[in-house]
């Protein structure tokens, strides 16, 4: 969000002075890389889609254009003992976990979610309220709870119709029209390449990025912002803080937000085992895991959505689990992750070796996903910054979306729409 607001910052104010303060030695937050030896991919797993307006435009503003490639990829399904693909319509009505007026059900629930336009009457509904209601008890109990609880762990009784209708509508506008398979997009070298070119152009645009550099403090000096940092400080006439709300709320200690309100809004983190392979798991680039015994979210193979002239000819597997930062799995080491996820990993491919595996990693991160609980939206209003020049704006600010690099760049371009047009901090760059 930070690389893409000062971006076009530049572009609306050319020659102004635009710093960046990253605490990590790489850019690009949770959208980084990673080496993973023969080649460099993204640390964690991202894809693009055809209705990503948003992030397309900023990669072509990159001039990047002639590098975005797109796929028709395949989606599967783990029951316990069974992979079965739900990769089109017919493969639904073939799924034999539900009967025909459960999927009829729940074919029109998906219809009529993605239609919907009023989105905050739903955040007076929990999740597993709404798709029991909407979809059936049987449909909810097979295949809705299981996915919840494998997204949102304990915390899945607690999230509201919100946080399943942004993904229902986002995966929508990855359908091709009329076939009804599932396009997904990358951009060739992945975000390593998306990244250094944004490095490149601010660069020309005499933005500096000072990669890490950690910011203790922000305070007011005058008309000035003080940004106080390990070893200096300096002074701006306007302040962006990019960071997640209890960071921010640690950063602003003296300005008009309501601090308590920053701290209530809570986040999962992600422990991601990363496995590169000599040979496929499956042909789907995503698992859903229907299977509460199996200790992880899902399992995406990248090499089914980027082909493996990306990866050396390897294999790329990611698999997530999302715990708050304060769950002791998340401080569990490589080791013991691995332990952990082995045995579900033989569950679903009773045929793979560990010599399969050329290299792995460990990645994780504490503040990823938004808690959309019951009236999301009206928490996050309320800790919105009231300081003339001091724009907060995080990942926070999706009430109505999933966390994804789309709406990311999306809120860096409302942000900036507001910052041009003169509107109060407050305003402006909403979820």
């Amino acid at each position: 969000m930070g690389l893409a607001t000062a971006f076009y910052l530049t572009r609306e104010y050319p020659g102004a002075q635009v710093d960046i303060y990253e605490s990590a030695e790489q850019p690009g937050g949770l959208a980084t890389y990673h080496d993973y030896g023969e080649f460099i991919w993204d640390r964690f797993y991202h894809c693009i889609l055809p209705g990503d307006e948003a992030l397309i435009g900023f990669i072509r503003d990159l001039g990047l254009g002639d590098r975005l490639r797109w796929t028709v990829t395949r989606t599967g399904f783990f029951d316990g003992t069974t992979l079965h693909s739900m990769s089109n319509t017919l493969e639904f009505l073939r799924f034999p976990l539900l009967g025909l007026t459960d999927k009829l059900r729940l074919g029109a629930a998906l219809a009529y979610c993605a239609r919907i336009k009023d989105w905050r009457r739903l955040e007076s509904e929990l999740a597993q309220d709404w798709l029991t209601r909407m979809c059936g008890r049987r449909a909810y109990e097979t295949i809705w709870r299981p996915l919840l609880r494998a997204k949102y762990g304990e915390a899945h009784h607690r999230v509201s119709a919100i946080a399943i209708w942004a993904a229902i509508t986002r995966m929508y506008s990855a359908r091709q029209p009329g076939v009804g398979k599932e396009m997904l997009g990358y951009v060739e070298g992945g975000y390593h390449t998306i990244l250094t070119r944004a490095l490149e152009r601010l660069g020309e645009a005499g933005v500096k990025a000072h990669l890490g550099t950690q910011v203790n403090r922000i305070e007011r000096d005058g008309s000035c912002f003080r940004v106080v940092l390990q070893d200096g400080q300096e002074e701006f006439d306007r302040v962006v803080v990019t960071v997640p709300p209890a960071i921010a709320a640690r950063l602003l200690p003296a300005f008009a937000i309501d601090h308590g309100k920053l701290n209530q809004i809570e986040y999962l983190g992600v422990v991601c085992l990363v496995l590169v392979l000599d040979r496929p798991l499956s042909p789907f680039y995503v698992l859903n895991i229907a299977d509460e015994t199996v200790p992880f979210t899902g399992v995406i193979e990248m090499s089914n959505l980027a082909g493996r002239d990306q990866t050396a000819g390897r294999h790329l597997v990611y698999i997530p689990k999302y715990v708050p930062p304060t769950d002791p799995f998340y401080q569990a080491d490589a080791a013991a992750v691995r332990a952990a996820f082995m045995p579900g990993i033989r569950k679903i491919f009773p045929e793979f070796r560990e010599e399969w595996i050329t290299s792995e990693a460990v990645s994780r991160a504490p503040r990823v996903q938004p808690l959309q609980t019951l009236g999301y939206s009206r928490l996050v209003d309320d800790a919105r910054s009231q300081e003339p020049g001091l724009h907060v704006v995080n990942s926070s600010r999706l009430a109505n979306a999933t966390l994804n690099n789309n709406e990311i760049v999306r809120l860096a371009n409302a942000l900036v729409r507001q910052i041009v047009l003169g509107l109060p901090a407050g305003e402006g760059a909403n979820g």
